[in-house]
């Protein structure tokens, strides 16, 4: 390729526009723009969120070397205030010991003298590096920006314009490792390997724990045990590395939710436990965030154990027996009435006999030491929560259940096995199957309704496409009423973008819309629309899909998006990532677990739209990689998409790109429990408007009834 050139295709990430970044950058000194680079200054380390504001303002610029050499800094500079906070907190702990309370009166004093002989170390130790604390307090938007590798983004555009295609290819799947849900990536990165010739791609905040767990499973799959044995010790190994890492770096500020610091009027001992429960919470929660892949919500369920029990199994295959039984039981001390691991313990101490005592065959003392202090924690967290008075559940760490189709993480070698010989714990466990006979093809109610497509015609499982289920004349009303009634955010605690920075969205529920048409704010007539044509998509979601039991609303919400001006060129982000509505998706494992914080009651879902005049916003279905497009539908008024919520239908919105794109969201359940309050708070106000309509006489109520 010529000096200067630019590979030809779609290549470009999509760039997201940051609003409190570009608040940053209007307030800090143009440093790229203006010099050129990000030199390295003398002193403490340079902040990365001004580096990162300084690298995305030198992008904007034109300046893509000054851009490459910010963000390279940036990333750089993150790294090196971990490393520096996790170097002095370690150095602290050894130089400093906490000493225990003394009796009596004073006795709490050599212990608080401890305390602050640390705090000075880590003063000590970290200012001639860091500087002032201050300096690397860095916003949430930015560390959220971070989080979710957005630099990257950035980075690679820059590399591309450099002609750095190599560069680029790894800044663009270091992105995508974090970011599964945009579609075009993945083939973006295939036209990098063709045009760079880079097969190998690098993910540069690949968690190496992680990366050799992954890898130990692959070689067990081939039954390469001798392999998979290497990674998988590799990888506890690491794994209690970055536990040990992961508990020092809670101790530093924590974040109050009820209250700020300076206005925190509570008592000496108050204030310690506030402090000391949120930093409980976090190092409780490290063994969550050592089993999160990267851009994912939940952890790979039941990690850590399965660590030994993938390794009890492989030593037994390459004939150490000792080991096999040690992992067994080391796997035992997380999930110690598990059948099938109990008899592979049992088995292993039979092939022992003769050669030594299988008692003296112990636990890992690496996974006692941390299941006893995890227990510890809980109890401390739970006791905290009964007496200070604030709401804490405790997770289910190693569960081994759940939603997950664990047939799919059987190793293949397993089946193999003869019925009297060890077997992986995994291998017992069956798939969870439906709660009610799938059925579709009932009668739509209504003879205006007009039937499109079924769910093998959608390319899926539980799908149907409707028309005509409102009318044109309908559809302008609703669109009057919703300008009339939407709010911003709602329904997503008041944030404006919740899905893409490049899209406006508001929304409204049906008791709201009712609420203003009584007080006189909308046309009544127009309010009551809402809720009747909720009620008709209702019918005909129950009726289609022939549940034989009630279906009940459990959430409704008139949603309008709009494309934001300026901020639409080369988009390739959606409007709505792809997701499932009653689990959360896992594309990398193809997995869809049903467990908090999805809505795990949703049974069916609904949309119906109100519009056509806008560009982008097609309704997607795909599969679950979340890449795989198996069927696209365009808006128009009164059109419908109706599917059952789970994992067998993942499910996005391309990016609106011109105008607005306004639509009926319903979710429905089949658990009365989960009926939507605001619905029946809404069916109580329809109640009073027809009493008041017919009056007290016609409705066969006494005037001194209450309501």
């Amino acid at each position: 390729m010529a000096a200067g050139s630019r590979p030809r295709g779609a290549l470009l990430l999509l760039l997201l526009p940051l609003p409190p970044l570009l608040l940053l950058l209007l307030s800090a000194p143009p440093r790229c723009a203006a010099s050129g680079g990000c030199a390295a200054e003398p002193g403490p380390l340079e902040p990365f969120d001004a580096l990162y504001a300084s690298g995305v303002e030198a992008y904007y610029g034109g300046d893509f070397a000054g851009a490459a050499r910010c963000l390279e800094r940036a990333l750089r500079s993150r790294r090196e205030l971990r490393a520096a906070r996790l170097r002095c907190r370690r150095r602290c702990r050894e130089q400093v010991r906490l000493v225990p309370l003394g009796p009596g009166a004073g006795g709490d004093l050599p212990f608080v003298g401890s305390v602050l002989r640390r705090a000075g170390c880590l003063r000590r130790c970290e200012e001639p590096r860091l500087g002032a604390a201050s300096r690397h307090r860095a916003a949430e938007e930015v560390r959220a920006d971070f989080q979710r590798r957005v630099p990257y983004s950035y980075l690679q555009r820059a590399y591309i314009q450099l002609n750095k295609l190599e560069e680029a290819a790894d800044a663009a799947h270091t992105f995508f490792m974090a970011n599964p849900e945009h579609m075009e990536i993945q083939q973006d990165i295939e036209n990098y390997k063709t045009t760079a010739g880079k097969v190998n791609l690098i993910d540069r905040e690949a968690k190496p724990h992680m990366e050799d767990y992954s890898a130990g499973v692959r070689h067990y799959d081939k039954e390469e045990y001798e392999l998979a044995i290497e990674f998988l010790e590799r990888a506890l190994k690491e794994y209690y590395s970055e536990d040990e890492e992961c508990q020092i770096m809670c101790e530093g500020p924590q974040r109050f939710e009820e209250h700020e610091y300076l206005e925190y009027k509570a008592g000496l001992y108050e204030a310690i436990a506030d402090h000391y429960m949120q930093v409980l919470m976090c190092k409780h929660d490290c063994v969550r965030e050592l089993a999160t892949r990267s851009g994912r919500i939940s952890p790979i369920e039941n990690f850590l154990p399965l660590h030994y029990d993938y390794l009890q199994f492989a030593y037994y295959r390459v004939g150490d027996y000792v080991k096999a039984l040690e992992c067994a039981k080391s796997y035992l001390l997380f999930h110690p009435d598990d059948e099938d691991v109990l008899e592979n313990a049992s088995y292993y101490e039979g092939l022992l006999e003769g050669t030594l005592d299988p008692d003296t065959i112990k636990p890992r003392k690496e996974a006692k030491m941390l299941l006893r202090r995890h227990k510890l924690e809980s109890h401390l967290l739970q006791m905290a929560a009964a007496g200070l008075g604030f709401v804490y559940t405790e997770p289910n760490y190693w569960n081994r259940y759940g939603a997950r189709q664990d047939e799919h993480s059987v190793p293949s070698s397993i089946s193999s096995e003869p019925e009297d010989g060890p077997r992986l714990s995994l291998g017992k466990k069956t798939v969870s199957k439906p709660d009610r006979e799938l059925k579709e093809g009932g009668p739509l109610l209504y003879s205006d309704v007009k039937f499109v497509y079924n769910s093998q015609q959608l390319n899926g499982t539980q799908r149907v496409l409707l028309d005509n289920v409102i009318s044109e004349e309908q559809c302008q009303e609703l669109h009057r009423v919703a300008s009339g009634i939407m709010l911003a955010g709602d329904g997503y605690r008041g944030k404006t973008s919740p899905h893409t920075p490049n899209e406006r969205f508001e929304g409204a529920t049906v008791l709201k819309a009712l609420k203003y048409g009584y007080e006189g704010r909308v046309p009544l007539k127009s309010a009551r629309l809402f809720y009747d044509i909720s009620e008709k998509a209702r019918r005909i979601v129950e009726s289609y899909f022939m549940l034989n039991s009630t279906l009940y609303f459990s959430y409704t919400h008139l949603v309008c998006r709009t494309a934001l001006s300026g901020q639409q060129e080369k988009r390739n982000d959606l409007s709505h990532p792809i997701h499932a509505d009653n689990c959360l998706l896992d594309p990398e494992a193809n997995e869809c677990w049903k467990e908090p914080p999805a809505y795990t009651f949703r049974d069916y879902s609904a949309l119906l739209y109100m519009n056509a005049d806008f560009e982008g916003g097609e309704f997607i279905f795909t599969e679950m990689d979340a890449k795989t497009v198996t069927a696209s539908i365009k808006p128009k008024c009164g059109r419908m998409i109706s599917f059952s919520s789970g994992g067998e239908n993942p499910h996005g919105v391309k990016a609106v790109t011109k105008g607005q794109r306004c639509a009926v969201a319903l979710w429905f359940t089949l658990d009365p429990l989960y009926r939507e309050l605001e619905r029946i708070q809404a069916d109580e106000v329809i109640a009073m408007l027809e009493q008041e309509r017919l009056g007290p006489s016609e409705m066969n109520i006494n005037p001194k009834d209450e309501l």
